[in-house]
């Protein structure tokens, strides 16, 4: 389908351009929300006609969307989920967690307008690109844990996905201790290893023999 853009979509083009799209994209997305309309010679007049009011009110969305981006650029999430012992998750975190997740901190988001290849499948700080506007783009962090401990760990560059007890062997590890075995002890400090002292044997008196 040919539709006439009313404004800049992303690998699309530009407000006044006119593209060919999908069906069910321009049905289900781009027309019923008012980012286009078809292009036909009626609407294409329409548009021209209209155009300095669409732009101007583009630009005052884009201001809008700036200064809802000088906010939002740069801030942390948190998103719980359950986790193996390796970090992978028993799921996956999509646009619409993290859509919900900034919308209860204070921010108007639709899911749309998260950026995300491919939803996230294991914890740790993800990176993830907001399009508050077409030409209004900001990136923020999720932080995607299995409690608010563990984000708080997480947040100060530890990895959680480390067992405790190997943390603690990490933690113990001597390896002066182990090179001291292999060679032996130097109690006397000369340098040499000492081995130990040869014990002293009592030998019963063998057939024959006089006490005396």
């Amino acid at each position: 389908m040919e539709v006439i853009l009313l404004e800049r979509i992303r690998a699309l083009g530009q407000m006044g351009d006119v593209v060919t799209v999908k069906n069910g994209y321009a049905r289900n997305f781009l027309l019923p929300r008012g980012k286009a309309l078809r292009a036909t010679d009626t609407n294409m007049k329409q548009f021209e006609n209209q155009r300095a009011q669409l732009e101007a009110r583009n630009l005052e969305q884009k201001n809008e969307a700036a200064s809802v981006g000088e906010r939002l650029n740069g801030e942390s999430f948190v998103v719980i989920r359950q986790a193996g012992d390796t970090g992978q998750l028993y799921g996956s975190v999509s646009t619409r967690d993290i859509a919900e997740s900034v919308s209860a901190n204070g921010f108007s988001v639709d899911r749309r307008q998260v950026v995300l290849a491919d939803p996230i499948k294991a914890l740790g700080l993800h990176e993830v690109e907001v399009s508050l506007h077409p030409e209004v783009e900001v990136k923020i962090t999720v932080n995607v844990a299995r409690s608010e401990e563990e984000a708080a760990r997480q947040a100060r560059g530890e990895d959680v996905t480390v067992l405790e007890d190997e943390r603690i062997d990490l933690e113990t590890y001597d390896p002066d201790a182990e090179d001291g075995d292999e060679r032996g002890d130097d109690a006397d400090g000369d340098g040499m290893t000492d081995l130990p002292e040869a014990q002293e044997t009592t030998r019963g008196p063998r057939d024959g023999e006089q006490i005396g």
